[in-house]
């Protein structure tokens, strides 16, 4: 099949297609606007709906109509409309809707910029809305990942009837590359739980509302079990040069492309470097970590956040190995030769160790 040429905003939308989405709602927001501009264009060509709401508040509910009556749906924004969205992201994983929500992050906090960064991690990972609930969340890499990814998270969506995430930082969102897309398109069947205005579905009741305290305690913890399932089955990771590394990179996103390319060069110059690269940021790839810490002697956290991955990777080796951190925030992102540089630093520091060793 021929490969199409486009920017991942807009992979996001044709591949959302193709896996049977048929409603999109959402408000333009750079560097996001273009998944909107696509679903304008082509969500009504496929037979499906699409509205630009007065405000991501508005989007956010209309996505919860939609879920609601079995449709596979989604919407899109960045960080500030992301935050207007919470309350109704909580009420759809409370409801056990399934949704995609596309967030193409900039810099922050408050109006910040336009500029690429992965300010949004505590706030899609941890979840922003309130309650005990969780968000599966997909971290692309690429343009290819972007179209991959996105119709892997609805089909994770419809198994475990969550929202689901794809967070991808503004770079991925507007780059352009050649992507490959499944030459059939699925149709997602109408699921038996949904309120689909007919007879049969009439006493199917839709809703986060459970007034009794035991009630809503049964109700949390078969929420937290659905969780607990995902994290055995669903956690996935990119290692790469990293069975044998003593230096392991860390990042995800963009971060992870110039990772790639940093430990190629190390490679070459015969420093022991290699990549893990978190693909599903929730849930965690806590055994990738754990199974690299047996030989790594240190893991270098790289993100364009303060340190938001960094207190994942911490938990997840529970200090079985040292962590350094290098961070670039703001819109800027790692340079190739930055992070090179530390990884020199921390060759020359572990050739010292070893020397001390043997002293």
């Amino acid at each position: 099949m021929r490969k199409q040429l486009m920017k991942g905003n807009e992979a996001i939308v044709k591949s959302a297609i193709l896996a049977g989405c048929r409603g999109f709602y959402g408000y333009p927001i750079t560097p996001a606007s273009e998944i909107t501009e696509a679903a304008a264009l082509y969500m009504p060509r496929a037979g499906g709906v699409f509205v630009q709401a007065e405000s991501e508040v508005a989007a956010i509910n209309m996505l919860y109509g939609a879920a609601a009556a079995g449709v596979r749906a989604m919407t899109a924004s960045s960080g500030p409309g992301i935050s207007l969205m919470q309350e109704g992201i909580s009420y759809m994983a409370g409801a056990e809707l399934p949704c995609v929500v596309a967030d193409i992050t900039r810099g922050g906090p408050g109006l910040g910029n336009i500029g690429s960064e992965q300010g949004d991690y505590h706030q899609v990972v941890k979840g922003g809305g309130h309650g005990n609930y969780r968000t599966i969340v997909l971290a692309p890499h690429s343009v290819q990942e972007m179209a991959d990814l996105t119709a892997l998270a609805f089909e994770l969506a419809d198994r475990y009837r969550n929202p689901v995430f794809v967070l991808a930082d503004g770079f991925v969102g507007q780059m352009m590359e050649p992507v490959e897309f499944p030459q059939r398109a699925i149709e997602a069947p109408m699921p038996a739980w949904a309120v689909a205005g007919t007879a049969a579905t009439r006493g199917n009741l839709i809703t986060s509302l459970h007034m009794g305290c035991d009630d809503l305690e049964a109700h949390v913890l078969a929420l937290e079990a659905k969780y607990k399932l995902a994290e055995q089955r669903e956690a996935c990771a990119e290692e790469w040069h990293a069975e044998d590394a003593e230096i392991v990179l860390v990042g995800y996103g963009i971060v992870g492309r110039i990772l790639k390319a940093v430990t190629a060069e190390a490679r070459a110059n015969g420093l022991p470097v290699g990549l893990l690269r978190p693909i599903t940021l929730y849930p965690f790839p806590i055994a990738h970590f754990q199974h690299l810490a047996s030989r790594a002697r240190v893991f270098v956290v790289v993100e364009m956040s303060n340190g938001q991955l960094l207190e994942d990777v911490r938990l997840a080796l529970n200090g079985a190995c040292p962590i350094e951190f290098f961070s670039r925030v703001g819109g800027n992102a790692p340079s190739h030769d930055e992070v090179l540089q530390l990884v020199r630093e921390q060759a020359l520091r572990l050739i010292g160790e070893e020397r001390m060793a043997h002293a």
